[in-house]
Order: structure tokens, then sequence, then C-alpha cells
């Protein structure tokens, strides 16, 4: 039988099941059965929604990067946004990844007015009040290793706290940190777009 579970993985957790040192795992947040994996990762300095399942087909129908289905980031970057930093994003830009240039797609880039509904982070960022922070909202549809990341960095406003809000139309909209739904099959390929 097929399961499908939403979570909203916390920060400083792996995307995984098994433990590496003193890295907390998956396995100690979520009880699920034994043949139930991620589906993609997060990084473990990242956070927010990761879809757990024992359907095979969906995760090659979500990883192969021929589907290019949409993933929403919330990132929170030191300084004040500027539109030209945006247009940058959103127009695609060259990044290094393993010793390569990737000049990626481009996507969807905004930025908040404030801070959106988020849960404070546990540990919090650390607080410097000489430093403006922003909020963003990038709309990807690949997901090369810490992209997010290196873009924003590459714009000049590095990332201090990173949120996959959505893929698709699979939110963790609701969910804290740490908790878990679980979806029907016919539901979630229908938010996910999969015929």
């Amino acid at each position: 039988m097929t399961r499908y579970f939403i979570i909203y993985k916390p920060y400083q957790v792996l995307s995984q099941f098994t433990s590496e040192g003193s890295k907390k795992s998956l396995a100690e947040l979520f009880d699920v059965p034994k043949d139930v994996y991620p589906v993609g990762r997060l990084d473990y300095d990242s956070e927010g929604l990761l879809i757990l399942t024992n359907d095979t087909q969906l995760n090659h129908l979500l990883l192969n990067p021929k589907h290019k289905h949409e993933r929403e980031y919330w990132v929170q970057v030191e300084g004040t946004i500027t539109e030209q930093a945006l247009n940058e994003l959103r127009s695609g830009i060259t990044i290094a990844i393993d010793g390569k240039t990737h000049k990626t797609a481009p996507c969807k880039a905004f930025a908040f007015e404030g801070q959106p509904g988020v849960f404070e982070r546990n540990p919090p960022i650390r607080f410097r009040k000489d430093i403006p922070v922003s909020w963003i909202s990038l709309s990807l549809t690949e997901g090369k290793n810490r992209q997010v990341r290196r873009m924003t960095a590459n714009v000049g406003f590095p990332t201090l706290r990173l949120i996959r809000y959505r893929i698709e139309k699979i939110t963790v909209e609701g969910l804290e940190p740490g908790r878990m739904k679980e979806l029907y099959k016919q539901e979630v390929y229908k938010k996910l777009n999969i015929p």
C-alpha cells in the first residue's frame, strides 16, 4: 500500500532516516513505515517541505529534471534586496557548481513586504541591529546543489534562512516545524500536476 506524507523538516535535521555523527535524522522526529523515504532532499541547514512516500514512481516523476516541477522557497537574506538583484535572479545568473559554471533557468522572484508568516527558527538567526534583512520568494523549476544560496550570494545578498514553502500546489501552510500530515494519492498527484 502506497503512503504519502508531507513534513516540515526543521533546521539542522538531515533529510534521511539514518544518523550521521551527532546530527539529528528524520527518524528522531517522524514515525513512518520502514519502506517510506524522502523524495529529494533539503540541506541540513534548510527547512520546510519534504514529501515522504514509498511510491517509487512518484520519486522518479518528481526528481527527473525533464518534468520541471515548480518549487517555491522563502528566503531571508542579509541586506535590503534591490529590484536590480530581483531582476538578475528572475532572468538567470551564472553560478558555480562542483567547479563548473551553470546558468540558472529563469525563475519567479519577488520581495515580501516585511516578514511572511513563518515560525521562529530554533536556534534563531543571530540578530544584528545594524544590518537590515529582507524576505524574498524564489520559485524555481530546477534544483542544483545549494542553488538558492549560491544565487542570492551571487547577487550580493547572502542567505540567512531558507524555507521550502511549496512544491507545485503542496505547501507547508499550517504545519509547524517537526510536524507531519498524511495525504491521499489522488490529492498528491493532482496537487503536483502529475497525470
